[in-house]
């Protein structure tokens, strides 16, 4: 490949049969573990029971639940509701269906601790709003997908498009493989992560389409491979750079963001190291193997007819 002053040069390309394979097989190893293994629901999907209380001072989250989990409620998910005195509670679905009861035990729970506690408010949710979630996510997810696809067709070219959305899809399984193995709890801050996911992947792979465009139509001697290789390595400084300080963040989030926002740092933190190999031996690999050309992107001629004397 001709070296372009203060460009790496590394043939990506030369591994990305290896890198197509890999990606095939982890991402059926994935398929299988939500198959089987299965998702750990939130409350979010499967219903339960939201319990607003107020402290009359400060409280720390893992009092309550300590507290919570005294009275054995498992699993609860606790958070700040506005102020650090206002808690809101969320409980996995109970037999218990009397809310007088339910909040009497909950309120002696909270007690052992804080004498002064105040119940707010609580509320049962049905598993019929997790069923609504469930499709509206699902509708949200192939929106954004169908949506993604027509605009790469339109901007780019058709063989760019499915490799894009090739790659989103990946990403997308990689990361419920990754919570099916973990069991990390899938609620709507994961949804909101995987929706983030494909918008920061697919604005990586369009920055190396990008640059893959403008090389195929400004250097004409090279082949196809040495065009993309070259593109990947201009754009790879940038990329670096941009998934380093991106995971410094959800590095941060993990360690001192709390449980509230631990499943959408997590997912969303996988969900960039998987980008970054996929916006380059996915989406590219792919259209490489659809057969782009340079020709694909040339603009079609004009043909002049004669006027008839």
């Amino acid at each position: 490949m001709k070296m372009f002053s203060g460009v790496p040069n590394i043939n990506f390309m030369a591994q990305r049969k290896t890198g197509l394979w890999v990606s095939a097989l982890i991402t059926v190893a994935s398929i299988l573990l939500v198959a089987f293994r299965g998702l750990n629901f939130g409350i979010d999907f499967t219903g339960g029971v939201l319990v607003e209380v107020h402290y009359p001072q400060a409280v720390e989250l893992d009092s309550v639940r300590a507290d919570l989990a005294k009275a054995e409620y498992e699993n609860p998910v606790v958070l700040f509701f506005g102020t650090s005195e206002d808690v809101l509670i969320r409980l996995p679905p109970t037999a218990e269906t009397n809310s007088a009861k339910v909040s009497t035990t909950i309120i002696d729970a909270l007690k052992t601790s804080q004498p002064k506690v105040e119940l707010r408010r609580i509320e049962f949710v049905g598993p019929q709003v997790g069923d609504e979630l469930t499709r509206d996510g699902s509708l949200a997810l192939l929106l954004a997908f169908l949506g993604i696809m027509v605009y790469i067709a339109l901007r780019f070219e058709w063989k760019f498009s499915v490799g894009a959305v090739a790659a989103l899809i990946h990403d997308a399984i990689m990361v419920l493989g990754f919570l099916s193995l973990t069991q990390i709890e899938f609620d709507l801050t994961t949804v909101a992560a995987i929706l983030a996911l494909i918008g920061y992947s697919n604005n990586e792979t369009i920055v190396i389409f990008d640059r893959i465009r403008e090389n195929l139509l400004s250097v004409r001697r090279m082949e196809i491979l040495e065009v993309i290789n070259l593109s990947v390595n201009q754009t790879l400084l940038r990329s670096v750079i941009t998934h380093l300080t991106t995971l410094l963040v959800l590095s941060s989030l993990l360690m001192v963001g709390g449980k509230s926002v631990h499943s959408f740092a997590a997912s969303l933190f996988v969900g960039v190291i998987v980008a970054t190999y996929s916006s380059i031996y996915v989406s590219t690999g792919l259209a490489v193997v659809l057969g782009i050309s340079r020709e694909d992107l040339l603009p079609p001629e004009k043909v002049e007819i004669d006027e008839l004397p």
